[in-house]
């Protein structure tokens, strides 16, 4: 429950800002097709130094641990999965099929880059529709996290939580984590995991789209 009330400012603001884009009054330099790539460029940044200051990466990376191949296999297992939705969807090519699957979880970012990368080559209507198939299929993502990461631990581990949480096993699904663990060892993981996922985000959506 204190999982899914960190969640509601997001889901306000996003809803402000549907209602605000809806009646027109947005000011015009939020709607700069730069400011994304802006704000995109300092999370990363301020990422990427929360990463490299803190103990845990030094901890981790003190000899080689298998466990920091974690953020790769859950790209490569999103990926996988998503890649399955040519199958399902008509009229979806793969590309469009991984640029949602590389959201994990982070519903506010990709959805977003979706709508502002492809619009160059499909449309803003086509990128519209995209970005928000992605912003559904990660919102989805985090609640099946929310819902079911006791199950997940409990068949695969606390590896297992951390992984299925995708980005948000360093935020909002952290709490649960570290209680369906049992271990409070598994916090470092969970954020250079989260950390890890969130750099790459922008990267694997800028491939595909």
């Amino acid at each position: 429950m204190n999982a899914i009330k960190e969640s509601l400012p997001v889901f306000a603001a996003f809803a402000t800002g549907l209602v605000l884009g809806a009646g027109n009054m947005v000011p015009s330099w939020l709607l700069s097709h730069d400011l994304p790539m802006v704000l995109l460029s300092l999370l990363v940044f301020m990422a990427g130094m929360g990463l490299g200051a803190g103990d845990d990466l030094r901890t981790m990376a003190h000899g080689f641990n298998p466990k920091l191949l974690l953020p790769l296999c859950t790209v490569i297992g999103s990926l996988l999965f998503s890649a399955a939705g040519v199958l399902l969807f008509s009229g979806r090519s793969l590309a469009d099929c991984l640029a949602v699957g590389s959201g994990f979880g982070y519903y506010s970012l990709s959805s977003v880059l979706i709508a502002d990368l492809k619009s160059v080559t499909a449309g803003p209507e086509a990128a519209t529709e995209l970005a928000t198939v992605a912003l559904l299929a990660n919102i989805v993502r985090e609640m099946v996290a929310i819902m079911f990461l006791p199950l997940f631990s409990k068949v695969g581990g606390g590896m297992a939580a951390i992984s299925v949480a995708g980005i948000n096993s360093m935020d909002v699904c952290l709490p649960m984590i570290v209680r369906c663990a049992g271990d409070r060892q598994v916090i470092p993981q969970a954020l250079f995991h989260g950390i890890a996922l969130e750099v790459s985000v922008p990267m694997l959506i800028g491939a595909f789209c």
